[in-house]
């Protein structure tokens, strides 16, 4: 098996590139310590012409993948194709899950929550610099104790956590 030091980013490919490429920049700041070592950076070239290709790399990808983000847009519930492959995938691998709602709700977001998510254990968090690089670091640490103990579905961080990073 690989080591698992990535992290890897679902997202609305059509709709939310932005956000990632934020997240990137946020990375390449000389002034910020947001760090993440992005599983879409193995293998940049993919063959969109054929969707097994496609999933065959992206399977490539999640096996060097120790956490995985999804940021939530307004689409991304509804997309299948890869998206949602790709959640299932991360759910068959007990990989740890960050939701990030890039409309800033700091809860989990019933409207846009995907479905496929429902009884699996994630946090919830906002599209914001510091919160992100918090649950990067602390995350899979608490996704193991809590499943240890049984505990499942979404959750989010308190306030608390959020007035102490800023």
């Amino acid at each position: 098996m690989a080591y698992r030091n990535k992290t890897y980013v679902c997202f609305d490919g059509d709709n939310d590139m932005n956000y990632y490429n934020l997240m990137k920049a946020w990375k390449q700041n000389d002034n910020t310590n947001f760090n993440f070592y992005d599983a879409h950076d193995l293998n940049n070239a993919l063959d969109s012409s054929n969707e097994e290709t496609i999933k065959r790399k992206l399977r490539e990808r999640l096996n060097n993948t120790k956490i995985f983000v999804v940021l939530l847009g307004e689409h991304t519930k509804n997309l299948t194709k890869f998206v949602r492959w790709e959640m299932e995938q991360a759910i068959k691998m007990n990989l740890p899950i960050i939701v990030v709602n890039i409309n800033k709700k700091r809860k989990v977001d019933d409207e846009l929550f995907p479905p496929i998510l429902d009884n699996y254990l994630t946090v919830s968090i906002s599209y914001e610099q510091k919160i992100m690089q918090y649950a990067l670091e602390n995350w899979e640490e608490e996704f193991f104790s809590l499943q240890k103990d049984g505990v499942t579905g979404a959750r989010s961080y308190p306030d608390s956590i959020y007035n102490s990073l800023n």
